[in-house]
């Protein structure tokens, strides 16, 4: 299985940090933030990794390169201008393949394993879903006790960044920049989504607040 790490974000939200460095290589425990994806990825055994890169991607391409020094092998998706999650994953479908792949968004931390992750089956996504955190309280999806996602429905869990997909969910869009949530939504409306409440550790490393206590948690 393949997999994609988002890292075309802009980082507005972490600024002033990222002014002058790319978010995905703010260090978080003495590593780039980026090198915790790909240590847990390689560990799962994922070793095929595409990366979508815009804002300061030169940085980021010239950090890792193709990947060999962390144990796998990158292609490297760039964009003009950001395309959102939606348009990025568009882009970079030739880089995928056909296959179901693991999709991370660069901005997450999280323990859950790559591996034990479950075949999509007939489904489109699979969804990690976790307890709301407080910045982000209305959470984002219903989770029913069969493991079906809705957009719809309490309890409400907040989506972790991490999913499996099938490149079919994007395949038949138009090429340009597109938000993945409303696709999500209409595959639920189909009962194409699963998903899995996760317990474990999870942060969204979104603020330098953030970014800050998730360091001072890795080092113990």
């Amino acid at each position: 299985m393949r997999a994609m790490i988002l890292a075309a974000g802009l980082g507005k939200r972490m600024r002033p940090l990222t002014d002058r460095c790319p978010k995905p290589l703010l260090p978080v425990a003495g590593r780039p933030l980026i090198v915790h994806h790909l240590a847990r990825l390689r560990a799962a055994g994922i070793t095929e990794v595409v990366i979508n890169v815009s804002y300061r991607a030169e940085q980021i391409i010239a950090a890792l390169g193709d990947g060999a020094e962390h144990g796998v092998r990158i292609a490297w998706s760039r964009e003009e201008s950001p395309l959102e999650t939606g348009g990025g994953i568009r882009q970079a479908l030739p880089l995928l393949g056909e296959a179901p792949f693991l999709l991370v968004n660069g901005d997450v931390w999280c323990d859950l394993d790559p591996a034990a992750l479950p075949a999509l089956g007939d489904d489109l996504a699979w969804l990690a879903l976790v307890d709301n955190p407080e910045h982000h309280a209305s959470g984002d999806f219903h989770l029913d006790a069969a493991g079906r996602v809705h957009a719809e429905g309490e309890p409400r869990l907040t989506f972790a960044g991490i999913s499996l997909l099938d490149p079919a969910l994007v395949a038949d869009e138009p090429e340009g920049a597109f938000a993945l949530a409303p696709l999500l939504r209409r595959a639920m409306a189909d009962g194409r989504v699963g998903g899995h409440h996760h317990r474990g550790d999870w942060v969204d490393v979104g603020t330098p607040e953030r970014l800050a206590e998730l360091d001072r948690r890795l080092r113990g």
